[in-house]
């Protein structure tokens, strides 16, 4: 019997656009050839942001050293952003429903300044914070590592005391549910943007 879910965040929830921030980067000077392992695949920048090991301000002077512009503060938050659209209606309203039924958690890889701006993005079209729809939020920058690495999922497990056969793990890279599977937890990958057609029907059949 399903009891938890854990939700991913971008693609998942949240729409996201890469184009966005490759552009805007580009607009500072980054070169094509610079953007090798930009979508979640291992740029040590970004990775070292994701898990916590560089502060915002580390993480702005190391791209500086790469930028040719020098850009501001404001300049490299906003090219980074660039990417977080906004949280669809339908999804909110869904999630809403499930917390009668469900114990939900969020795991995302995510970093301090996507934080705080995705975290503006929901509560200016809700009114209230993300962290109301969840029992508790993960992110990668706090715990300190990052999906597909088994240690993001089974801190989720260990701390809220999941049953990983009763718990539905949900994202759209293939990696991830790749190795919540190999941990024992039901999984649902999807393709991004794609939450509302797949889950709905999923959890019937489960309960079925």
């Amino acid at each position: 019997m399903l009891e938890n879910i854990i939700f991913d965040l971008g693609g998942v929830l949240l729409n996201i656009d890469m184009s966005q921030t490759r552009t805007a980067f580009a607009r500072l000077g980054w070169q094509e050839e610079d953007w090798k392992g930009i979508n979640q695949s291992g740029h040590l920048i970004f990775e070292n942001l994701e898990i916590g090991l560089y502060s915002p301000a580390q993480f702005r002077e190391k791209l500086r050293q790469i930028l040719p512009s020098c850009p501001t503060d404001a300049e490299i938050d906003y090219a980074w952003n660039a990417m977080l659209r906004d949280f669809p209606i339908e999804i909110v309203n869904y999630l809403i429903k499930l917390k009668s039924k469900y114990r939900l958690f969020l795991l995302s890889n995510t970093n301090e300044l996507h934080l705080q701006r995705f975290k503006d993005i929901f509560e200016g079209s809700f009114g209230y914070s993300i962290d109301q729809l969840f029992e508790k939020c993960y992110y990668s920058h706090e715990i300190g590592h990052r999906k597909p690495n088994s240690e993001a999922f089974t801190v989720v497990l260990d701390e809220a005391g999941l049953d990983p056969e009763k718990t539905l793990f949900v994202d759209d890279l293939k990696h991830n549910t790749e190795t919540a599977e190999k941990l024992g937890m039901k999984v649902l990958h999807i393709e991004a943007g794609t939450l509302m057609e797949r889950l709905p029907e999923y959890l019937e059949k489960t309960a079925s």
